[in-house]
């Protein structure tokens, strides 16, 4: 299915949840919807699915407005985060309930839907059970399977792992692009992890306070944020931003008094002016990876670790940095430390806040 936004807002009493919007969803793909909390990730997954109405604008499948009917007569599923099932029926017969409701279906070709589905799911040997006996991640994979069964030209996933501990989001993050990946079901998946979009890929439609930032293939939007604000929110933790000033012919961009990058690579096309500077956390290190790499003498102020990785809070002059480190660190606060950043992979944001730099993909 072809799903198309066309002048969409949504207004409730005097608030604005969504700013007026046209997106056109990437037909038989994953199409991710990624905004932090109250962004507007899904009052906008809503108003597809037809469970509200636009203040404005037309909802357009496969070039019919479908703006006024209601949801029942659509040909769509939905997970919600929390995950709901019947509770008196089967795993079985919850996966099967949408497929009898329907109709037209005999029971020998509904237990072969049940069973595929079961199976990509990894819950073939739970059919029998009632949702009471089963894991979180087990009735979650139900009322996902219940949804799919359909086989619904739209699927729309609100935050689905949200309420999963972390193991078992990475294993159906992985089992969740295998299943749509070149499948002919539109899904569309809200998120507020930055990661969990790379990961799913497809494309990436950005939110902000109700507002549409950008949409591209998920890989374009983290590589090239078309704003600062976007890279903002496509950055966990969030990306380091500082002012800077490019000055005339000295072939420098200046973030502070001790602190200069070359302005040279994608940098080197920068006329003068002010500018702000973007560096994500993952690219300060703490040795150089090249020659250029230009020294940021800190002062620690915290450290954690999480997982694999060291996150460390530091402070130069009157700035706070925030580094993601391979691996666990022992940094005492108060202690100094000496962080490295490669002018390749400084992002240049102008004076209103579009983009104008971005490193190289691939940078030699």
């Amino acid at each position: 299915m072809q799903l198309h936004l066309e002048g969409v807002s949504k207004l409730v009493g005097a608030e604005t949840h969504i700013h007026p919007l046209d997106l056109t969803l990437q037909p038989g793909k994953i199409n991710v919807l990624l905004g932090q909390t109250r962004a507007g990730k899904t009052t906008l997954m809503r108003l597809m699915a037809g469970l509200d109405r636009p203040s404005q604008g037309r909802v357009l499948a496969d070039g019919v407005d479908v703006t006024g009917v209601s949801v029942r007569r659509r040909k769509l599923a939905m997970v919600y985060q929390q995950f709901v099932n019947y509770p008196s029926f089967t795993v079985f017969e919850n996966i099967a309930s949408p497929l009898r409701l329907a109709g037209g279906l005999s029971d020998a070709e509904i237990r072969a839907r049940v069973g595929a589905i079961a199976e990509k799911l990894h819950i073939a040997h739970l059919l029998d059970r009632l949702p009471g006996a089963l894991s979180g991640g087990q009735q979650q994979r139900t009322a996902m399977a219940r949804a799919m069964v359909k086989n619904a030209p739209l699927l729309l996933l609100d935050e689905p792992l949200v309420n999963l501990d972390y193991k078992l989001r990475e294993e159906l993050r992985a089992e969740l692009k295998e299943l749509f990946t070149g499948g002919q079901t539109t899904v569309v998946y809200a998120t507020t992890e930055p990661q969990e979009a790379l990961l799913l890929g497809g494309h990436t439609a950005v939110l902000d306070e109700g507002r549409l930032l950008q949409f591209a293939p998920t890989l374009e939007v983290f590589h090239h944020p078309a704003t600062r604000r976007v890279a903002q929110v496509f950055s966990d933790p969030p990306m380091n931003l500082f002012p800077a000033t490019v000055r005339g012919e000295a072939r420098e961009v200046h973030l502070a008094s001790d602190l200069a990058l070359p302005l040279a690579g994608h940098l080197a096309r920068l006329p003068a002016g002010g500018y702000t500077l973007g560096i994500r956390p993952s690219h300060l290190r703490l040795a150089p990876n090249t020659p250029d790499d230009v020294a940021l003498h800190c002062e620690v102020e915290l450290a954690e670790i999480s997982g694999s990785d060291s996150y460390l809070h530091a402070r130069h002059g009157g700035s706070d940095w925030v580094a993601q480190l391979p691996g666990v660190r022992e940094l005492v606060p108060g202690s100094t430390v000496q962080l490295y950043i490669d002018p390749r992979e400084v992002f240049a944001f102008d004076a209103d806040g579009r983009l104008a730099g971005s490193p190289e993909r691939n940078p030699a």
